[in-house]
């Protein structure tokens, strides 16, 4: 990291940062070329490890991307806003990037995932298991081996 000043080095402010996002973007692999798209997603903390769940249309590009290589990065990112300063313009914000793995889930890791993700977006106890797509949908999970924050505040 280049900017070292705004380096997040303690894993619990980047898991901080994260849980406070409403959106992250979910870098793929498709053939040789990135793929990039944004997702929804509900996360967990389970013995230190950071996990991500996110879920999707049964099929599509990101459902071919993710069958042909495990491999995911993802980031996450508030904006603030642009101000000047004393030295020129600066860009106020949180984000986040991590590595890691994704797989898809079934049975009640499916419903426990799908669980976190709205309870990630504010409807803590929604009955995932009425819900009439439930078997139209697929629900992944990231384990994250890596995370990292960056961040440059506004003042106060």
């Amino acid at each position: 990291m280049n900017r070292k000043d705004r380096e997040v080095k303690d894993v619990n402010d980047s898991v901080s940062i994260l849980k406070r996002c409403n959106t992250i973007r979910l870098g793929l692999m498709n053939q040789d070329n990135p793929y990039v798209v944004p997702v929804s997603f509900g996360l967990d903390v389970v013995d230190n490890k950071i996990i991500i769940y996110f879920h999707s249309a049964l099929v599509g590009l990101k459902n071919d991307c993710i069958t042909k290589n495990n491999h995911v990065c993802i980031e996450a990112d508030i904006f603030y806003k642009v101000e000047t300063t004393k030295t020129g313009i600066t860009a106020r914000y949180e984000s986040v990037i991590g590595i890691g793995s994704v797989s898809k889930v079934e049975g009640e890791e499916k419903i426990y995932g799908l669980s976190k993700l709205v309870e990630h977006y504010g409807f803590s106890g929604y009955p995932i298991e009425r819900c009439l797509s439930l078997s139209n949908t697929a629900v992944y999970k990231i384990v994250l081996f890596e995370l990292t924050g960056k961040r440059n505040l506004p003042a106060d």
